[in-house]
């Protein structure tokens, strides 16, 4: 099958898109990343306006950006939808137009023209430029939302009208068709939609937005007026302004009259380089399983789009890993993979890399970046490759015994997906796709506690290794080094992704060396094993060790909890889960890349500390210790005074700065005397260094640095044995969780990088949104202090920036203080509204020695103790008891002050307090001539006033 682009070949179709928008004084912007590195709140771009968002939102620092003056522009956006709100991944491979990774071809106003020309330009663009038939296309309008108080877009369904689209052309749609949102968050509006009929001769409007595949969106025109709140309120923007999307690919298609996006000469060179290296069927263009029936075709669609995507991916920063951007690129590197070996028959190893010319010779003249960073796009690809085709053989194995044990449930079992997953770094929805081959059902939830299982188990085997862990002493030692003659252990695949084989050279349990794991009576017990060679890292220089595990096959499995260096011996401690190893079996060494990569990200984020720190506060900071584990960094340095908020802000923000640079990490080893001559190098004085020594540097080469190493000021260089990224960008943020100091001149930092500092910054702004605001908006009321306390330990307790921490609590200090001043005063007019009954009661009763009364309004004990210590402060030589009700508490406040000539009748402050409390419950306590109680019956309150008058009455008072 040959691509038949006609007159309209992709390059042209992108080309006359941009020209045309050029013509109308739109300044063409260059794409942005695909990696938003300043927006949390997205996982991709996934439009073309991520790059405007600050515009849109009205945030833009008019002094620091080419946007500031921007008026309108045009450019081709590279998006991806394979996670997050927006993932088309499932839908990649069996239908004619998704796609993981997309062309976004836009035109935008910022505060410029709005509704009417947005429209014109569209429709003047397909139709005269493009030559669209007009009675193919049908075109939406958001229909309103009450939810939102949000009214129908009338003005766009009568531009249409104007434009001379009839009236069964123009069809309403709802928030999910008709109202755009890029996020969570964010800058969003109502949108106006293109759709084209690939078939023609007939009215579709019926089949608009209904997944029928020669009925396409092409066109989404957003209106961009709101801004969607983390309440889920929205708000207008600052100014009114035109977001447009127009899918490039399915453009092509319908220019070069195809039925497929896939038919085009976009992806037909793809599909030709594919044949080449698997020597499989020319593409047919076939879909569904009744005419794909060996499913070349769909993988054939499956592996054009991965590859497109990874290669922009990577590119742009999202280094294949398990967190976040990194996550959904392995994920889609995989799939891709696996698609390509089973129904392609590829050879894996160097199986994408050799497809990568393809995709940059497609793509250069829209995305030179690709063409710069193409050797590191393949070494990245042929090092997953490589890594994933080891375990891809034993995991669809394992997966084949698992669908067997589980053919007549038709239901795999939660715990082999885990299993898979966790053993073999089968992604969930790759398993789920093998699944679906074998006609078996997933329960996710039997997915999630397997995981959760999972994670319980390792804190149980970690609380072990912490009592239990086997070590190495002098003499055991010497006797691998002597009597096993063993040499030491080669651990220089550390520094190496993927898995090695090695083998077992030692097993060691109970202070004795044995010949097999067989000879441990119990399974569960921790044992260590020694190996010719090790990609673990073993815990050193501050950075903990890896955990993992050493499999044999099907056969046998151990996982590795704890690596330890003793005289050159790595032991690699841990349990055995199933099988046995015997001293010479072969075994698959797999670090948890998981935890290698989190580790690897705060070692390099500490890297940037020790450099951020010498720059803000000088030359003489030295480093005086570090513990770099996967949940944090930990930075100990020399510093004479303590460290001011200015500072710290300053450290932070230069830190962000340089891993947002996305600056490449190098490491090699030079001689130890030429390390030292470095101007900049950073060491911990005192340490011993090997020679040759392993120097680390961020942002430029080693052999840079050996020719003249005294121009080097600028870069961080480190003399360092521990794991890194290969790029900064690869931490997406640091966040300092605390700073303090240790003892004199030496003080302490503790920071997250990577998903935790993301997660930090997301938390600090729920506790924001949800507690502190709401604090902020709401009115005094008895309940305030209580909430606001609430909130303060709460924050105490948050793991979040130490500043942000510092602001909000500050924030929650000063609704504290207003609401002890809004309390004050409230307990003032409580005082006086007592005091005035009491003397209101003496001016009309002049001859009145006395006083009991039920207050009519609510008080507290406080107040009543005021209120009586005011009055005797008077000399009234009046005896008094005065109970109440307090709301706030639901309990009875009452006191009682004797008057002088009144103590010489008998009457005693105590006792007429006891007998009243008596009647109300609780206690009552005091010395002389005040006593005060609280009760905890409020009903018996009419019963005290009684008891209280009796006694007096009792009395002759």
């Amino acid at each position: 099958m040959e691509a038949n682009p006609h007159e309209w070949p992709a390059k042209k179709v992108r080309d006359t898109f941009l020209d045309f928008f050029k013509q109308k004084g739109h300044t063409f912007i260059p794409s942005s990343s695909v990696v938003p590195h300043d927006d949390p709140s997205l996982l991709f771009v996934n439009s073309g306006m991520c790059q405007y968002k600050s515009v849109f939102e009205g945030t833009l620092d008019p002094k620091s950006s080419i946007f500031s003056q921007l008026r309108r522009s045009t450019g081709s956006q590279k998006c991806i939808r394979a996670g997050g709100k927006h993932n088309d991944l499932d839908d990649v491979g069996k239908d004619s137009y998704h796609h993981t990774f997309f062309e976004m071809l836009g035109n935008w106003s910022f505060g410029d023209y709005f509704k009417k020309e947005a429209i014109e330009y569209a429709w003047e663009l397909l139709t005269q430029i493009y030559g669209l038939d007009p009675d193919r296309l049908y075109v939406t309008y958001f229909e309103g939302d009450a939810r939102y108080a949000l009214d129908s877009d009338d003005e766009a369904k009568n531009l249409w009208r104007a434009m001379g689209v009839l009236d069964d052309h123009i069809i309403k749609g709802n928030m999910k068709d008709n109202f755009w949102e890029m996020g969570e968050t964010g800058p969003c509006g109502p949108s106006i939609e293109l759709h084209y009929d690939k078939i023609g001769g007939r009215n579709a409007a019926h089949l608009v937005n209904q997944d029928d595949p020669n009925i396409i969106e092409i066109w989404n025109v957003v209106f961009m007026q709101f801004n969607r709140e983390a309440d889920k309120t929205l708000t207008l923007l600052p100014r009114q302004n035109i977001d447009t999307g127009l899918g490039f690919e399915r453009l092509v298609s319908i220019l070069q009259n195809k039925s497929s996006n896939y038919d085009t000469d976009i992806f037909f060179p793809l599909f030709q380089r594919i044949q080449e290296v698997t020597g499989t069927r020319p593409y047919m263009g076939m879909f569904g399983s009744e005419d794909d029936v060996d499913g070349v075709d769909t993988a054939y669609r499956v592996v054009a789009d991965h590859i497109r995507t990874c290669v922009i991916a990577i590119t742009d920063g999202a280094i294949p890993n398990n967190v976040g951007q990194g996550y959904v690129i392995r994920r889609i590197l995989r799939r891709g993979l696996r698609y390509a070996k089973k129904y392609l028959q590829a050879q894996l190893g160097s199986f994408f890399s050799s497809i990568v010319p393809t995709v940059i010779m497609q793509m250069e003249d829209i995305f030179p970046e690709v063409r710069e960073k193409e050797q590191m796009v393949k070494d990245i690809l042929d090092e997953e490759e490589k890594s994933f085709a080891v375990n891809l053989v034993r995991g669809e194995a394992m997966f084949n015994k698992f669908a067997e044990q589980c053919k007549d449930s038709k239901e795999l079992p939660g715990s082999c997906v885990w299993r898979l997953y966790d053993t073999y770094g089968f992604p969930m929805d790759l398993t789920k796709l093998m699944a679906e081959e074998k006609g078996l059902r997933i329960n996710d939830e039997e997915v999630a506690r397997a995981q959760e299982m999972a994670r319980e188990a390792s804190k149980g085997d970690d609380k072990k290794i912490t009592f239990s862990l086997p070590t190495l002493d002098v003499h055991q030692i010497a006797t691998l080094e002597k009597l096993h003659d063993l040499p030491k252990t080669d651990d220089t695949a550390k520094y190496r992704k993927g898995t090695i084989k090695a083998s077992v050279k030692a097993l060691y349990y109970g202070k004795r060396f044995l010949t097999s794991t067989s000879e441990i009576s119990e399974s569960e017990e921790q044992f260590g094993v020694i190996l010719d060679k090790t990609n673990f890292y073993a815990e050193s220089g501050g950075q903990t060790f890896d955990i993992g595990r050493l499999v044999i096959d099907n056969t046998a499995e151990m996982t590795v909890q704890n690596v330890q260096s003793y005289g050159g011996f790595i032991l690699h401690t841990g349990s055995m889960q199933h099988g046995s190893l015997t001293v010479g079996d072969e075994v698959v060494a797999q670090y948890d890349e998981a935890h290698r990569e989190a580790i690897q990200m705060n070692h390099t984020g500490t890297h940037i500390l020790n450099f951020g720190l010498r720059d803000v506060l000088g030359d003489h900071i030295t480093q005086k210790g570090s513990v770099i584990t996967p949940e944090r960094l930990r930075f100990d340095f020399a510093h004479r005074t303590s460290i001011t908020d200015e500072e710290l802000q300053a450290i932070e923000e230069g830190a962000n700065m340089d891993i947002k640079f996305d600056e490449e990490v190098f490491a090699s080893y030079i001689d130890l005397s030429t390390a030292r001559a470095i101007l900049g190098v950073r060491a911990i004085p005192g340490e011993v260094y090997p020679d040759p020594v392993r120097v680390v540097s961020i942002g430029i080469r080693i052999d840079e640095l050996v020719p003249d190493p005294t121009d080097c000021l600028f870069f961080s260089i480190e003399l360092c044995g521990g794991t890194h990224v290969d790029r900064t960008g690869t931490i997406k943020e640091l966040v300092v969780l605390d700073e303090s100091g240790l003892a004199k001149g030496i003080r302490r930092i503790v920071a997250i990088t990577g998903q935790s500092a993301l997660e930090a910054r997301r938390l600090a702004n729920r506790f924001e949104v949800d507690e502190l605001i709401p604090l902020e908006n709401s009115a005094f009321s008895p309940e305030k202090e209580k909430l606001a306390k609430d909130a303060q330990a709460k924050l105490t307790n948050l793991s979040i920036s130490i500043l942000t921490k510092k602001a909000l609590m500050k924030r929650l200090e000063k609704i504290v203080k207003e609401v002890n001043k809004e309390q004050k005063k409230v307990q003032k007019a409580r005082v006086d509204a007592v005091i005035e009954l009491v003397e209101a009661h003496f001016e009309l009763n002049k001859t009145s020695t006395s006083f009991v009364a039920q207050l009519p309004f609510n008080s507290t004990a406080k107040a009543i103790a005021d209120a009586i210590k005011y009055l005797t402060s008077k000399n009234l030589d009046k005896s008094i008891y005065l109970i109440s009700v307090d709301n706030d508490t639901g309990r009875v406040a009452h006191g009682c002050f004797v008057a002088p000539k009144h103590s010489s009748s008998g009457l005693v402050a105590s006792e007429w307090a006891a007998v009243v409390a008596g009647a109300v419950g609780g206690k009552a306590g005091g010395k002389g001539p005040t006593s005060m109680g609280t009760g905890i019956d409020a009903s018996k309150v009419d019963e005290g006033v009684e008891i209280a008058l009796k006694y007096l009455e009792n009395l002759k008072i």
